[in-house]
């Protein structure tokens, strides 16, 4: 289970209705809501977008929401466009319920809503998808932001879910305080738990349907061991981490930034899998001196083409 599952919302959420009033920042004349059609089988993306300037996409993981990443958004209104990305994972037909569909989905809205390279800021699966991508479409891509991600090494903790689908037998549903206890091992500390989340993980996941889908996701993040590719990733990569990470522990960002030829690692301490909901201001504050480095290391990119060509 990657992120801290999604809070109760409006049950339109995917119909294309307008957004509940917190979704993006109220009376934002620059702030919309949109779904893009993501593939030929009508897999519908929602992007929440606000802000001005250069593009920064934000993906969660797996039982995540664009809401979670607001605090951030909206701090980085001032100087970034910022497109948070809701692929409707549980709602994913088979074929596509692995990393590499999901990241096919992303770039497929990505090559609709931007036209420079994004900074791309991944969660858990939203994270692993976020590597995917830039292997495949470096030129998408200017920036990469990781945090609990997923893709060397991720706890198991969905395997009591797995087990129970292999009877089939068994019409498996995880018990309302299974999903409380899972969604706790999520957090350093527990008071900062979002309102809500455990009733909707629990309606969420008594869907057979919905949960076999989470399974097969988690499976296909747990196989899908990307440690022989990092290699090939020459873009400036932020791994942020909180130090208590019990899913994706702290081994796991070292590990990210040793392989990865162009990483720096930046650790929250008394945070957990999810740094963006549990401690917001650290990680927006990690985030802009990232932010700034990149404008830095284009700048004098620029300052040296120029010499180059006098």
């Amino acid at each position: 289970m990657s992120d801290a599952p999604r809070p109760q919302q409006d049950s339109q959420r995917e119909s294309g209705s307008p957004p509940p009033a917190d979704a993006v920042s109220a009376g934002d004349a620059r702030s919309r809501t949109r779904f893009i059609e993501a593939n030929s089988h009508g897999v519908r993306v929602r992007v929440d977008e606000l802000g001005q300037g250069r593009p920064l996409v934000f993906l969660h993981g797996l039982l995540g929401i664009n809401d979670y990443w607001l605090p951030t958004a909206r701090a980085l209104s001032s100087r970034f466009r910022s497109h948070l990305i809701e692929v409707p994972l549980l709602e994913l037909p088979g074929r596509l319920s692995n990393v590499d569909g999901v990241a096919r989905l992303i770039m497929r809205a990505l090559d609709e809503l931007i036209n420079e390279p994004a900074v791309l800021i991944g969660s858990s699966f939203g994270g692993h998808a976020g590597l995917q991508i830039v292997l495949e479409r470096p030129d998408l891509v200017r920036g990469l932001v990781l945090t609990g991600s997923s893709g060397l090494y991720e706890e198991p903790i969905d395997l009591e879910l797995e087990q129970g689908f292999r009877n089939r037998e068994v019409q498996h549903r995880p018990s309302h305080n299974w999903i409380h206890d899972k969604i706790a091992e999520l957090f350093y500390d527990r008071t900062r738990i979002p309102d809500g989340v455990v009733d909707r993980a629990h309606s969420e996941l008594s869907n057979r349907r919905a949960a076999r889908t989470m399974v097969k996701l988690s499976k296909s993040a747990r196989r899908d061991h990307m440690g022989s590719r990092l290699g090939a990733i020459t873009t400036p990569t932020l791994v942020v981490w909180g130090r208590q990470d019990v899913v994706t522990p702290p081994r796991v960002a070292e590990e990210f930034c040793t392989l990865l030829p162009d990483a720096r690692l930046h650790w929250i301490d008394h945070c957990g899998h999810a740094p963006m909901i549990e401690c917001p201001d650290a990680f927006t504050s990690a985030l802009v001196n990232f932010l700034d480095e990149l404008d830095s290391l284009q700048h004098d990119a620029r300052g040296r083409s120029r010499q180059e060509v006098a």
